[in-house]
């Protein structure tokens, strides 16, 4: 058992229909339960309780054990001062604040619903292949999961834009600089991702902004700091990259990166090369990128707008040196792009919109909606166990439900876990 099934014992009243009453004997009526606090300090804040007809205001805290409140050292800590009642599974001791004042007990063990404990158990403590509630996933209704869903993806939002917004202090309120390093990681992908982050690090945006107006600059820059470019028998193009790359780094007092991007289990149009060419051929056609991403608000701009081909070179060559068998350019496929919309330019635009203090959460669904599912192991699974995963807002969505609650087995404070436990 955990503690969060106190939690929704208590938040939903699921008690067998006795009346309440403490250790000690005093009736307890709920006058009002108080607001769930899932950050430090006690359980519940703001609560109401008239025990022994007495009416009482504070907080209300809850453990397992009663011994816990000493284990947790909460004897010692004034935050918990205004605990007007202390919710436990199983009472052991008694215990005092740290005024040496008693708390009030109420012990659960004997008053809980039978059904609710075994709903609980049923839920929590069976067998899986996948999560908890893999068997009953499709007898959710569609509105719940929907609801739950949206509130999710928001969810993961928010947490993207704790990230941004200590970027933003870190690069000194520069938008541009901010949305040039999450582009970097992005366009990484997962292999790169680690790597093309430290080429945003060791290169300022001021001097790359400098030099937008010369591809081959850009590529110098982000080819030589990435050490990309060959050392030896060069050909032509790769030859100029590295003598304006030389040129730069003396002017800039500029340093390569540590870790070098991989080819390894890299399809060849994923390869490193092509994503920093296609990225500085982005920077190239689009001087002011982040004001242009801000006043675009759908899809079919935002394609239009991230569109960028890798230079000329690139058209027969996926590495240094080495010509391929068949030319083509090498343009950001729409998948990429997807991808870009997702990670950066969304939650990109959901802070600055914050920051500005404007709503738009109703467009970002909109955008949301019209965007492929990514696909992968977690969202694979959620589909075979009957979840439908129509657009990459429900495959967001998931993926934060599975990492923040599945995989944490929190299934009492997921929307799905509390219609199952029938609330």
């Amino acid at each position: 058992m955990k503690e969060d099934f106190l939690h929704y014992i208590w938040k939903f009243k699921k008690f067998n229909g006795v009346e309440l009453a403490t250790q000690s004997g005093d009736l307890i009526e709920l006058v009002s339960l108080g607001n769930y606090n899932q950050h430090s300090g006690p359980d519940f804040l703001n609560a109401q309780l008239r025990i022994g007809g007495q009416l009482w205001a504070g907080s209300v805290e809850m453990h397992l054990k009663s011994s816990f409140w000493y284990a947790h050292h909460h004897q010692n800590d004034n935050a918990y001062n205004n605990v007007i009642l202390h919710v436990v599974w199983e009472h052991d001791v008694e215990v005092f604040n740290a005024a040496n004042a008693a708390i009030p007990t109420l012990e659960l063990q004997n008053i809980v619903d039978e059904k609710t404990l075994y709903d609980y158990q049923n839920l929590v403590l069976r067998r899986k292949k996948f999560i908890n509630c893999e068997k009953d996933l499709p007898q959710v209704d569609t509105f719940h999961k929907n609801r739950w869903f949206e509130r999710l993806f928001f969810e993961r939002l928010q947490q993207k834009s704790k990230f941004i917004e200590s970027l933003l202090g870190d690069l000194k309120n520069d938008w541009e600089a901010v949305l040039f390093q999450m582009l970097l990681k992005n366009f990484g992908t997962k292999v790169n991702a680690a790597s093309f982050a430290s080429i945003g690090n060791q290169l300022p945006f001021g001097v790359f902004r400098k030099n937008t107006h010369s591809i081959k600059a850009l590529e110098a820059l982000l080819f030589g700091i990435s050490n990309l470019l060959p050392q030896e028998g060069l050909d032509s193009y790769p030859k100029e990259l590295s003598e304006e790359y030389h040129y730069l780094a003396n002017k800039f007092k500029l340093s390569e990166v540590q870790i070098v991007p991989q080819f390894f289990k890299l399809r060849p149009y994923n390869f490193p090369t092509l994503r920093l060419s296609q990225l500085a051929n982005l920077y190239h056609v689009q001087r002011q990128l982040f004001h242009q991403i801000i006043s675009c608000n759908n899809l079919d701009d935002f394609y239009g707008l991230l569109q960028a081909t890798a230079s000329p070179y690139w058209n027969n060559h996926f590495t240094f040196q080495k010509e391929a068998s068949s030319v083509r350019k090498k343009k950001i496929s729409k998948n990429v792009v997807d991808l870009l919309l997702i990670n950066t330019i969304i939650p990109l635009k959901f802070c600055y919109a914050k920051q500005q203090g404007k709503e738009i959460e109703e467009e970002i669904l909109t955008l949301l909606r019209g965007l492929t599912a990514e696909r992968n192991n977690i969202v694979d699974a959620f589909i075979e166990h009957g979840v439908e995963v129509a657009s990459a807002l429900e495959s967001q969505s998931v993926l934060q439900m599975y990492h923040n609650y599945c995989a944490k087995n929190k299934c009492l404070q997921c929307e799905i876990g509390v219609q199952l436990m029938g609330r």
